[in-house]
């Protein structure tokens, strides 16, 4: 019983930081940007992920998950919310 839960506990945390957007980059995700924001994915991923480590942990994922109606990670709903503020349209 101990070793499947510690299976279990142990794909949740490799789960939660794989999370890879799907991201449109073929226009503008909204009227607050004049221009196409997708010349700055890359950065703009990589300072996302940063302060979703940053702000989350196995616990506060595993919290937020469970209280969730969409079943997303502490991790995964800070990446969504980054990624949109900074004009990318997010599909997932």
């Amino acid at each position: 019983m101990k070793t499947i839960l510690l299976i279990m506990l142990s794909l949740s945390l490799l789960q939660a930081c794989s999370y890879r957007p799907i991201i449109d980059t073929a226009g503008k995700s909204s009227s607050n940007f004049n221009t196409d924001q997708a010349k700055e994915i890359t950065n703009n991923v990589q300072h996302c992920e940063t302060i979703a480590k940053k702000n989350t942990n196995f616990i506060s994922n595993i919290t937020f998950w469970a209280l969730n109606e969409n079943m997303d990670t502490k991790y995964e709903s800070i990446m969504r919310k980054c990624l949109t503020l900074r004009g990318h349209a997010v599909l997932n």
